[in-house]
């Protein structure tokens, strides 16, 4: 629809608009309303209706005055056809009056400050005028690599407070020029209001620097400088959005080869960046699901299925069935393969993994960056833009349904063009803090209606990564203004965010276990207060009973749960650290399963040869040693011990390597599953010892590795089907959630999901956070705020 006023005067009101005729109004719109071109659209929706009045950003939204005759069809039109970018929660109704000729025109005017709080807009992805524009020789924005518009470029990564206005962002120090500040005021301009907005006269600029000082200077721009760098085969720092990539030729298999050795990066995948679908599908099948992912206003690292015989180095993600593929969204990042200093190239196709070093968060000051990464890269591409919150990329992936209608998308990472947005709950309540689990940290704050979970933090392990939660957290607690009154933790006394919160005993600390937080996270997407039955899959969560939990059938509402049943306990050798040597974990599962037969079981399936007998005998001599091998019923281990057996994956180099291996192995068409008992006793086991026997004689038997990792699936879908109709009998419990990493497995859930469906269950899976830790912190923090609310300690 476009903005005339005769198309909008056609449009049949509602009743509340009918009654708006001919006023003097004043509104309160509350949502994303703020750095999405509102304004602007407000301003020009205003005048085309010959209303008057004005339109300013406040601290809790936007607020609108206007008087004229066609004010009843100005809020017809403000609620159905807002900015592409915006989304509107609420319009309320302030005051309404007879008109008094109050104003003479419509203006925008100055933002005001005070003590509510307004939905920030994520960063957005650039948009076509704007690459139109910077592909045009007569544009004076030509090969501009900051080029944004009303419609796209950078929000949460440089603003520093709300209201979001030019001298509350980092581009506060870049003055903008006559032309720049004549669109700025201009309504009828794209760039009206447009808080970034730049040009080469006025704005941000790059600059090149290369290690090897002793290069001679080319004459070269800095971008084809760093185009040189990549067509050389040599590994840049880029600094982007959210932070610094490091980037090299994808097609050039040294480069990638050194890059993994340089970042000490092991076999953990890395994302790639290409110019167009069109080049991904070269190298990926695409459904029609992951294209919309792919192109969206969020631009996600995607998870896509290979394609066979495809010519991209095995290095970039050895033994994984999946290429993680983004767009360029930035015009920086399209000048990478679009500069005419690339077009005869081949540069087709770029790693671009997170400029940091293992397990740290990604490095956004230049100054940092020389010092973090000189010994990985090469050169760096710097730009004088600072990022003021630090944004990694997200993950994303998409549930294939086989006809591409209805789509799922799963979170597996959320960061860049989904954070700080928040999450819509079913009732006001108290501020709280989910300080998050350690694994994949995230915090998430609640305000009024609202949970506001954090970027992607990391894992908690380092000073580094302490220091950006706490920078964060402050952050988001300004920008929202948020005072939490009570805190959530995970019950685990050996998590570093479990010591955090206990160390900051000004708000009420409650404990909140790890799986219910993860059943919780799912509950608070839909509004879910009644008993469910979840089902939680993952790699290891204390329990309440001191073992690690992980394959967990639980009753549960927003308070509280009972532990309904759980697979079966095997001792974890060596603890959370045989995690990273899945062989050992196998050992203690073969064990379990055939008790005295132990030794010639692991003798026909090689083991004793491979690991050594005086190690494998140290094992199961140390596997009733509880200080040294604690209990854990963790799903993620027994995927663990299946790919070991198997010959997948005998070590994982990074987290869930084996079971993302095997999943990499499933193939469609085969049916066949392995037996498992059911154990009845409260709670109820799951045995998988007839389970672990089957896959053994099959792999001695010479059955394929994909034939047994399909089957080894099929019997996971199937204790999860027989188990939920089991509780669903004993509770009279219809509605499942499906949660825990585990879940990331998309064959996993997906059969899962078809097979609950078709015995007519309502399933809920997360659709706001990611299935794994990072989803942890919106459960815990329900989980208090629900507490709280009903004056529940």
């Amino acid at each position: 629809m476009t903005e005339n006023s005769e198309e909008w005067k056609s449009h049949r009101m509602d009743e509340e608009n009918k009654a708006c005729i001919n006023r003097h109004i004043v509104l309160r719109v509350k949502g994303i309303v703020q750095g999405v071109g509102f304004r602007p659209f407000v301003y020009n929706l205003a005048r085309s209706l010959n209303l008057t009045g004005y339109v300013k950003n406040t601290d809790d939204g936007v607020t609108i005055e206007i008087e004229g005759g066609l004010t009843g069809h100005f809020i017809d039109s403000l609620k159905r056809y807002p900015p592409p970018l915006a989304d509107i929660k609420t319009v309320e109704i302030l005051k309404i009056e007879e008109p008094g000729n109050t104003y003479d025109a419509f203006s925008i005017i100055e933002s005001e400050d005070g003590e509510g709080f307004t939905l920030t807009s994520p960063d957005v992805s650039v948009c076509g005028d704007c690459l139109s524009e910077m592909m045009d020789r007569n544009d004076r924005r030509y090969l501009y690599p900051f080029i944004n518009c009303t419609n796209c470029g950078p929000r949460y990564t440089i603003t520093e407070k709300v209201p979001y206005d030019r001298p509350n962002t980092t581009m506060k120090v870049f003055r903008m020029c006559p032309d720049c500040e004549r669109e700025y005021n201009d309504p009828s301009d794209r760039r009206f209001h447009a808080q970034p907005n730049a040009c080469p006269e006025c704005g941000p600029s790059l600059a090149f620097e290369a290690l090897d000082k002793s290069m001679p200077d080319n004459g070269l721009s800095p971008l084809e400088q760093a185009l040189s760098f990549l067509k050389d085969g040599r590994i840049i720092a880029v600094k982007g959005l959210g932070g610094f990539h490091i980037c090299c030729n994808a097609l050039n298999a040294d480069s990638v080869s050194r890059l993994r050795k340089e970042k000490r990066r092991n076999n953990k995948p890395f994302a790639l960046m290409a110019p167009d679908v069109e080049t991904i599908e070269r190298y990926c099948y695409i459904t029609a699901g992951e294209k919309r992912l792919l192109l969206s206003h969020c631009r996600p690292v995607v998870l896509l299925k290979k394609r066979r015989g495809m010519v991209i180095p095995e290095s970039i993600a050895p033994g994984i069935g999946y290429l993680g593929f983004m767009l360029p969204y930035t015009p920086l990042h399209y000048l990478l393969f679009k500069h005419p200093a690339a077009l005869d190239s081949e540069l087709k196709c770029l790693v671009m993994t997170s400029g940091n070093l293992a397990e740290e968060p990604i490095v956004t000051d230049n100054d940092e960056a020389k010092k973090v990464l000189s010994g990985i890269v090469e050169g760096f591409l710097f730009h004088n833009r600072d990022i003021f919150m630090r944004t990694d990329d997200s993950v994303s992936a998409v549930l294939r349904d086989g006809e591409d209608t209805g789509s799922i998308t799963l979170h597996i990472r959320r960061a860049r063009g989904f954070v700080p947005e928040a999450i819509p709950l079913e009732s006001e309540g108290p501020e709280v803090l989910g300080v998050g689990a350690d694994m994949k940290n995230t915090f998430t704050l609640t305000k009024g209606k609202y949970a506001i979970p954090s970027q992607h933090i990391g894992d908690m392990e380092n000073y580094e990564s302490l220091k950006f939660y706490e920078e964060t957290l402050d952050n988001l607690k300004r920008v929202y203004r948020v005072e939490p009154v009570a805190a959530g933790y995970d019950i685990h006394p050996g998590y570093y965010s479990t010591k955090w919160a206990l160390r900051h005993g000004q708000m009420k600390l409650i404990p909140v276990q790890h799986h219910h937080a993860h059943i919780a996270s799912v509950m608070a997407g839909y509004g879910l207060d009644e008993n469910v039955i979840g089902i939680v899959l993952d790699g290891t969560g204390m329990g309440t009973d001191g073992n690690l939990w992980g394959g967990e059938f639980l009753v549960s509402n927003a308070i509280n749960f009972r532990r309904v049943g759980h697979f079966r306990y095997i001792p974890l050798i060596g603890g959370e650290s045989s995690i990273r040597q899945p062989w050992k974990t196998a050992v203690s599962f073969i064990k379990e399963a055939v008790q005295s037969d132990v030794m010639e079981y692991l003798i026909k399936i090689g083991f004793l040869k491979k690991y050594g007998e005086r190690n494998i005998n140290n094992l199961i001599a140390l596997s009733d040693n509880r200080k040294f091998c604690p209990l854990s019923s963790g799903a993620g281990r027994f995927f663990d011990a299946v790919s070991a057996i198997i010959g997948v994956c005998d070590t994982n180099t990074f987290e869930a390597e084996a079971p993302m291996k095997l999943e990499s192995l499933v193939r469609d068409g085969i049916i066949n599953d392995y037996p498992v008992d059911i154990i009845l006793r409260e709670p109820i086991e799951i045995d998988f010892s007839m389970t672990m026997v089957s896959i053994m004689n099959d792999f001695i038997n010479g059955v394929k590795p994909e034939v047994i990792s399909t089957r080894f699936h099929n019997s996971i879908i199937g204790i999860i089907v027989r188990m939920a109709k089991r509780l669903r009998e004993d509770f009279q419990i219809n509605k499942i959630v499906l949660a825990g990493g585990t879940f990331q497995n998309r064959y996993l859930l997906s059969h899962c999901l078809g097979s609950l469906k078709g015995s007519g269950f309502d399933i809920y899976i997360n659709k706001h956070v990611p299935c794994n830790d990072a989803g942890i912190s919106l459960g815990q923090a329900y989980i208090v705020r629900e507490k709280i609310r009903r004056g529940i300690e």
